[in-house]
């Protein structure tokens, strides 16, 4: 995985290009109908691209890493 990497005029968080997955997590600033609209607008660019997205909160990374790295490894597996 690369860390903040940029995608045409987008930066992801995290991007794996082995297996075309881009990791995104969300704080509260993405709870915003703006931040919303804005999120699903670049998801849908980044997925038109063939990329696979997969979201998560601070706070699901906070209290269950374990799930998330399930999660990404699952969808990994697939691709």
């Amino acid at each position: 995985f690369k860390r903040q990497f940029g995608i045409g005029k987008y930066i992801v968080d995290f991007y794996c290009p082995k297996k075309k997955v881009v990791v995104e997590i969300d704080g509260a600033t993405h709870s915003t109908d703006k931040e919303v609209f804005n999120d699903n607008f670049r998801q849908r660019y980044l997925e038109n691209l063939g990329l696979k997205v997969i979201r998560f909160t601070n706070l699901e990374v906070g209290q269950n890493m374990d799930g998330v790295l399930s999660e990404i490894n699952e969808v990994c597996g697939k691709n």
